[in-house]
């Protein structure tokens, strides 16, 4: 799957990596029962999250469990209006 590659593919040591994909895991389990069963917005879905608990492990923090809570947070908030 693309969400996988792409966290498999950030530039993480072993074990930083493994907090991502544990991060990554807990996240989709608590936004999963919420997605279409639409098989292109499952894949949707997991790619933006992918890229969310990226970004969010850029700050440094790779702790699992607050990656996957801020993520859910972020996955579930309505997107913001631009301002004119």
């Amino acid at each position: 799957m693309k969400a996988r590659r792409l966290i498999e593919s950030a530039s993480y040591d072993p074990e930083q990596l493994k907090a991502l994909r544990k991060a990554f895991d807990e996240a989709w389990e608590g936004i999963a029962p919420g997605v279409s069963t639409r098989p292109a917005a499952i894949e949707a879905a997991r790619l933006k999250l992918a890229e969310i608990v990226l970004g969010l492990a850029k700050n440094g923090n790779l702790d699992p469990q607050q990656l996957a809570d801020a993520a859910v947070q972020l996955m579930s908030s309505p997107p913001q209006k631009l301002r004119p």
